[in-house]
């Protein structure tokens, strides 16, 4: 699967972009007064403090199977989303501090969305997609062929909840590189869940659900 050699580099890139991206959010409205900055009940703020939660996660899995596996491939995949979710979480939580706003609420996950009343999983789940703790476990005791199943079937559930979650702040976000950072979720998140279904179907496996 020499194709995947390309995940690396377009890691590289967002990287790279970072820096650019928070400075630019910086100049749209992000000082911590003025008429700029995002309302602490806001889809800005609220989306960059739940993605952060998700994203964490996302590192979390990606981490724990690049541990249970020698698979080129998977493990390929894993630094990929360790590194890309990790910096975007980076710029997330970067961008409270910029606006001054407050990284956590009393109000339940994805409330902006209009979805704080929406039924927890539980143990430990607490937005859609996000694994249970005891999925977590359960993955960290798994090696090789299945570790690489779980953990593909688990990001895939992830990769769904977080495009959902994406395509919220698209549509709801006032800050204009926010609501394209979004949008770039959407589209990279989206061509991994293609990825990630045809790594499970040579692997005789499919995604849950």
């Amino acid at each position: 699967m020499r194709k995947h050699i390309g995940w690396i580099a377009g890691t590289a890139a967002v990287l790279v972009a970072a820096g650019a991206i928070t400075y630019a959010v910086a100049e749209d409205g992000g000082g911590g007064s003025g008429p700029g900055v995002p309302s602490a009940d806001g889809a800005d703020a609220g989306f960059a403090r739940d993605m952060a939660v998700h994203h964490q996660q996302a590192v979390e899995m990606s981490y724990i199977v690049r541990d249970r596996t020698k698979d080129a491939d998977v493990r390929r995949l894993a630094y990929d989303i360790a590194q890309t979710q990790a910096n975007q979480r980076g710029m997330l939580l970067g961008w409270l501090d910029l606006w001054d706003l407050p990284k956590v609420s009393a109000k339940p996950p994805m409330a902006w969305m209009g979805m704080g009343d929406m039924p927890e999983r539980g143990d430990g789940s607490l937005m859609p997609g996000m694994a249970t703790d005891t999925e977590l476990k359960k993955l960290g005791t798994l090696n090789g062929k299945q570790a690489e199943i779980f953990y593909l079937q688990l990001m895939t559930d992830h990769h769904k909840g977080g495009i959902h979650m994406a395509e919220g702040c698209v549509a709801k976000c006032t800050v204009a590189v926010e609501k394209n950072l979004a949008q770039g979720m959407v589209d990279a998140q989206q061509s991994e869940l293609a990825t990630m279904k045809q790594m499970l179907t040579e692997r005789g496996a499919k995604p849950r659900g």
